[in-house]
């Protein structure tokens, strides 16, 4: 578990926090939600994070692959 203690003395589990927002755009101009997906117009889900590790590594045979791990909701 990764619970942190806030300012005021609040635990606060970072995993949790982070699993519930996954779905929300991230801030900037990525055009991503936290989790990693491509959003296109209207916030609608493009490709998935899984597609897009796929397409990378297609491309860059040579890089260390990244372990993904699906979750179930």
């Amino acid at each position: 578990m990764a619970l942190v203690r806030s300012m005021r003395g609040k635990e606060v589990d970072m995993e949790k926090l982070n699993l519930k927002n996954e779905e929300l755009p991230a801030v900037g101009n990525a055009k991503v939600n936290a989790r990693g997906d491509e959003l296109g117009p209207g916030g609608k889900i493009v490709r998935t994070r899984e597609e897009v590790l796929a397409d990378y590594y297609k491309q860059n045979p040579r890089a260390i692959k990244e372990e993904i791990v699906s979750r179930k909701k």
